[in-house]
């Protein structure tokens, strides 16, 4: 197990970040992952890193916080500021997240505080955002075992975090010989993907499953499908997301029709929201609707005048390695790479040709929405099929009962 954690924590400094000697290095962790942050210090001060700083977060103290401090106590309170991230993004550090499923009962706290603490995580780091966004800083969320985590995902097993961790391992191909070797060939893989999407020509998209998903969305005509490995301007080539088994690029604003069915339970700041359905109308949310989690969804829309469009369309295998685990994760970061998603909130300059570096308002104009969130949700299925017409008018089928069609 030790072996398998010092991999992980190099797989994660080297592969992902591409952590450069001397660089400073930021990491967000839950407060039950300080034996892992241990082993990770280890690694990174081997590698020449001098200047490391933990923000561990408690989930139990968030709760605490939210269920007895106002609006504006929230607003006073350090917890939520991360403010922290901006003087790092100053120094050009690297920032590594490390996810879990947040356990605790959130069922007392209203949802719109909710959602005004979502949007003061992103607004009290706006220019480590805005340089994240353009891979101007080396970053990365990566996953990482607790305790409560892994009881909610292994109720019946005697030794749940082992099996959790297992896991992760297993997924993020810790437990062969040489990972970042394996995330290389992978990259390759992706890349195809991308080259032959790219030279498609696609205008717009049409999505349809038994779930009852109807939608149809366009593409701008300068966007560009980006897949596993994202170059800096210094010529690094990251994994942000480990795993990464998405295709991803920004949809065109105001042309989103139809209606979505959630295929995965959604986390957002620790609160659950299970079989929910979009219906978009002209690009926007016009009506929505959960078996549990609505307040928390309107919420979620309600953020910002751009968080009710799409900023993400990605395109996930059916048969990739975290949906043939057959395992329901309970957090974005693993569950969305299981499955086709989109995303609500900010689109991404990088997935247009000529968009890098613009201002907001501009990017606005070009076609690209603009948004302070980013909260993405599943929606593939074993039986999605998504037809993609061309500029000519050819249509052509881009993913044929889960899988893409390449």
């Amino acid at each position: 197990m030790k072996e398998n954690l010092r991999k992980y924590a190099y797989l994660l400094l080297e592969g992902c970040l591409k952590l450069k000697a001397g660089q400073p290095l930021l990491v967000l962790a839950p407060l039950e992952a300080y034996s892992f942050a241990r082993i990770l210090a280890e690694e990174a001060y081997m590698m020449g890193v001098k200047d490391i700083y933990f923000d561990f977060e408690d989930e139990v103290l968030k709760r605490q916080q939210l269920e007895n401090l106002s609006f504006e106590e929230i607003d006073k309170s350090s917890f939520w500021n991360k403010a922290i991230f901006d003087e790092y993004a100053k120094k050009d550090a690297a920032f590594l997240t490390l996810c879990n499923f947040e356990n605790e009962d959130l069922s007392r706290v209203s949802p719109e505080l909710l959602g005004y603490v979502g949007k003061r995580y992103v607004t009290t780091r706006k220019y480590y955002k805005e340089r994240q966004k353009e891979y101007q800083v080396s970053w990365c969320f990566a996953a990482v075992a607790t305790s409560s985590w892994a009881k909610k995902m292994f109720p019946n097993s005697e030794n749940p975090e082992e099996e959790l961790w297992n896991a992760i391992f297993k997924i993020c191909l810790v437990d062969r010989e040489n990972p970042i070797t394996e995330w290389e060939f992978k990259k390759q893989r992706s890349q195809e993907y991308t080259t032959w999407l790219n030279s498609l020509g696609i205008k717009s998209l049409h999505y349809k499953n038994k779930l009852g998903t109807d939608f149809q969305i366009e593409l701008p005509e300068e966007h560009i499908w980006v897949g596993l490995g994202n170059k800096m301007p210094d010529g690094r080539n990251i994994i942000v997301n480990m795993p990464g088994e998405e295709i991803f690029t920004s949809p065109l604003v105001g042309t989103a029709e139809g209606i979505l069915y959630s295929s995965k339970p959604l986390v957002y700041n620790g609160a659950l929201i299970e079989d929910f359905a979009l219906i978009f109308k002209n690009g926007k949310v016009v009506d929505l609707k959960a078996k549990k989690g609505l307040e928390i969804l309107k919420q979620i829309i309600k953020t910002d005048e751009g968080a009710c469009e799409l900023g993400e369309v990605a395109l996930v295998n059916y048969d990739s390695p975290i949906s043939k685990s057959g395992l329901i994760f309970y957090e974005t970061l693993y569950d969305e790479n299981a499955a086709c998603h989109f995303a609500l909130g900010a689109s991404f300059p990088k997935c247009m040709r000529g968009a890098s570096g613009k201002a907001p308002e501009e990017l606005q104009k070009l076609g690209l929405n603009q948004s302070a969130t980013h909260v993405d949700f599943m929606v593939g299925t074993e039986d999605l099929n998504i037809t993609g017409v061309k500029k000519d008018g050819k249509k052509v089928l881009i993913m044929k009962n889960g899988n893409i069609v390449f």
